[in-house]
């Protein structure tokens, strides 16, 4: 039997999901990625206007593990609207490309700014 209840970097991804109406975990910063697919979908929130939050994974080997597990998706970046998993660096380009990442913002009620 897990004890999930005191898992603390469980805990941190939740609460900031929760907290948060976007939240892309990432390696890096939104001002300096430390990947092109962090970089990217960083360009693709800002492009969209989209008002997020950026995790840096690479804090600790825990974090970066942990969301892995968390959402059960191998790859970083992940990003979150309104506490519901999107995808990763490719999906989150492909739905921009397609026009379907404004409207999933729109229809979650997250306000987008100017590009």
């Amino acid at each position: 039997m897990t004890d999930a209840a005191s898992d603390p970097v469980r805990d941190f991804i939740a609460k900031t999901v929760a907290d948060h109406d976007v939240v892309l975990f990432m390696k890096g910063s939104p001002d300096q990625p430390r990947c092109g697919f962090s970089s990217q979908a960083v360009q693709i929130l800002d492009h969209v206007g989209a008002p997020f939050v950026g995790v840096d994974v690479l804090q600790s080997d825990e974090l970066r593990e942990g969301i892995k597990v968390f959402t059960d998706w191998p790859t970083i970046p992940q990003l979150y609207v309104k506490g519901e998993f999107v995808g990763g660096s490719d999906i989150v380009r492909e739905m921009f490309q397609a026009g379907e990442l404004q409207s999933l913002m729109a229809e979650k009620g997250v306000p987008l700014g100017e590009a």
